[in-house]
């Protein structure tokens, strides 16, 4: 069974930096579409960033962390990564990294199409 783990959370000032690291564990993420979500408190989760390592192709990022935010993987290391850059209060939220249902086609940012989900990491970012 395929194990996603989180880390890299913190506090940080407005205009600050993190990087979150996601290390995955007994299944491959070679193919599977992997992403990053967000749920800040008392809302909704909603969709960051993903990427998928084969065939290589662009990143899709939600409007919000556009030019902020990067994703990245290290599919020999088996870990995705989030640079956040320039973070802003409103980026405050509990970052989940997840694995897409279905090996071998791209998935959309919307959390019904992933079925593996780490525990999550929290970023709090103070004005």
């Amino acid at each position: 069974e395929v194990q996603l783990v989180e880390s890299g959370g913190g506090s940080v000032q407005a205009g600050g930096s993190l990087r979150l690291s996601c290390g995955v564990s007994g299944d491959t993420m070679t193919m599977y579409y992997m992403a990053w979500f967000r749920q800040p408190p008392g809302k909704e989760r909603e969709g960051v960033a993903g990427i998928w390592s084969y065939p290589s192709g662009a990143p899709n990022y939600a409007d919000s962390v556009k030019g902020r935010f990067t994703i990245s993987q290290d599919s020999g290391q088996s870990t995705l990564y989030l640079q956040m850059d320039s973070l802003k209060p409103e980026d405050t939220a509990t970052y989940y990294c997840a694995r897409c249902s279905v090996w071998g086609r791209w998935c959309p940012l919307q959390s019904g199409e992933y079925d593996h989900w780490g525990q999550g990491t929290l970023v709090t970012v103070s004005a």
